[in-house]
Parts: structure tokens; C-alpha cells; sequence
């Protein structure tokens, strides 16, 4: 992890998930989530050890397991809260919810590691934040996930955007509401900062090509599902052939969270009147609607 000072009192750590820092002043900070586990929220405590800090509260974007995963091990340290908004206090709270949601049912147990769940922590709801932060929601990729701006103007934007190389490799990345990720990224495209970290990619001060490339992968993902549906298609059909067309490899983890994104991408464009879907036999097909 290197701490990397981008502004009079703001900072990140460079990891696989980029940690905000904000010094509210000589001594207090906040820290903006807390990475994947707790030898993450070791790493962190080494850094503000070293610079005598002392963490005032914890600012979690959203709940999925590597933006929370040094959580507990860090509020057990500094008895500090931890803000969040709304459904994602309910998940940080009580981990087993989202490979709960990503499953559909009580999760079997290869689900229940830390790659889903991390340890509960509790939470305080984010509109009690204060010191000059503020909040702004960047829904879609989780239900209430939220980005961070700082007296700096510096922003924070969680996983509103993925890098090009994770989309060029993969092509599907974890959504759970299409039509609001779309949004987002419209609302992105409107900001004006010194400069902005989403969690996975390389600060940087211009984020439009990057929110071009995620918009178009989207679009392309679209498509291709409706050519998949001019036949009439069952869901597990669909999966395997969105896993085939990019070369993805089935386990358990990618079957959910793939599957999961499938199933969102099949929600908005059968609320876009682009597809239908009918009950046959006890199977439900999908299917394309001609223009």
C-alpha cells in the first residue's frame, strides 16, 4: 500500500482498492472504506501509525466485501463510526445479506467467505457526516453506493467506473440496476474536480474517456442479449451464453455475480420494451420484442 497526498488535506492509498484519506486536521482523519480483509485494515493502521493519526470515522461508498473488509478491525481500534446510506448500512451490518441477494436463497457454503462477506461492523447513516464532506449518490452497481467529495475537490467515486483493462478482460462487470449505473454515468460526465479515484483504476483528472468505455460496454452487452433472445431463451440458457461469447470461466462466485448482472441487464431491457418473457411448460423464456 503507498500513501499518494493529492491535495492540502486529502490522500489515498494505492491498492486494489483505492482507501481515501481526508485530515480534518493535524491529528483526525477520515478514511474512505477500508479495503478487503483484515490484513487490509492491518496495512491501513500501519500508515496512520506512522503518520500519528488518529481515524475520526470511517466512510464506507458502499458494502460490497472489499470496500468494508478492514471495517471491524479498524473500529475495534479507534471506536470510531462508520457511515454509510441506507439498504447498504443493512449489509455492512449483516454481511450474509449480499451472498444472500447474489444467491437467491440461504447462500451454500462456498459462498460464505470473505470474498462476499466480511465481518459485521456497525454503522451511523451517512447524513450525520460532517468537516466539510460531502456526499452524492452514484447508484447502480450496488443499491445506495455513494461518492465522496472533499474540501480539496477531490472525488471519490467507488465502483461508479471500472478501468478499460477489467472491461476489456472480462466485459461483465457487477450492476444491479442498469438503467440507474446509466445515470450515474451521465452524472459523472457532469462533475468538475481537480481530480477523482474510483476504487479500481488510476486517479486521474479527466474521467470522460473512461465513462465513454464503460457506457459502451454496457450498450454492447444490451445488444447482445437481444440477439440471444430472438430465439426464445431460459435464463441458464442466456448465462451460458454470455459465459461462452467472453470467454469466462463458470465457479460459483462468477456464476452469482455474472448471473446476478445478466439477470439486471434483462430487468432494464424488459423495461425498455426490448424484451418479453413467457411461462411455458414451468419454464420462463425470454425472448426479443421486433421493433
Amino acid at each position: 500500500m503507498e500513501l499518494i497526498k493529492v491535495g492540502n488535506n486529502t490522500y489515498y492509498i494505492k491498492n486494489n482498492t483505492n482507501i481515501g484519506i481526508y485530515k480534518v486536521d493535524d491529528k483526525n482523519i477520515y478514511l474512505i472504506d477500508t479495503g478487503n480483509d483484515k490484513d487490509a485494515g492491518r496495512k491501513i493502521l500501519r500508515i496512520i501509525e506512522e503518520n500519528n493519526w488518529v481515524i475520526k470515522g470511517i466512510i464506507n461508498t458502499h458494502s460490497n466485501a472489499d470496500h468494508i473488509g478492514g471495517n471491524k478491525y479498524l473500529q475495534d481500534k479507534f471506536n470510531c463510526p462508520i457511515y454509510a446510506s441506507n439498504i447498504e448500512e443493512c449489509f455492512i451490518k449483516y454481511p450474509v445479506l449480499e451472498s444472500a441477494f447474489l444467491y437467491g436463497g440461504n447462500p451454500i457454503k462456498d459462498l460464505r467467505t470473505k470474498f462476499l462477506e466480511a465481518k459485521p461492523s456497525n454503522t451511523t447513516n451517512i447524513k450525520e457526516l460532517s468537516d466539510g464532506l460531502e456526499y452524492f449518490d452514484l447508484k447502480g452497481h450496488f443499491f445506495d453506493m455513494i461518492g465522496i467529495k472533499t474540501p480539496d475537490n477531490i472525488y471519490f467515486l467507488g465502483d461508479s467506473l471500472f478501468r478499460k483493462e477489467t472491461i476489456t478482460k472480462y466485459h461483465i462487470f457487477f450492476i444491479y440496476d442498469v438503467k440507474e449505473y446509466l445515470n450515474t454515468l451521465e452524472y459523472l460526465s457532469t462533475l468538475e474536480g481537480k481530480l477523482y479515484i474510483p476504487s479500481h483504476t488510476e486517479a486521474t483528472s479527466n474521467i470522460q474517456e473512461l465513462i465513454q468505455i464503460n457506457k459502451d460496454k454496457i450498450i454492447e452487452v444490451c445488444k447482445f442479449l437481444i440477439d440471444i433472445c430472438n430465439n426464445e431463451k431460459i435464463f441458464e440458457e442466456i448465462l451460458k451464453e454470455v459465459f461462452d461469447r467472453y470467454n469466462l470461466s463458470m465457479n460459483i462466485n462468477q456464476y452469482v455475480l455474472v448471473g446476478s448482472t445478466i439477470r439486471s441487464y434483462l430487468t432494464y431491457l424488459h423495461s425498455e420494451g426490448k424484451l418479453k418473457y413467457v411461462f411455458k411448460n414451468n419454464k420462463m423464456y425470454w425472448s426479443s420484442i421486433s421493433n
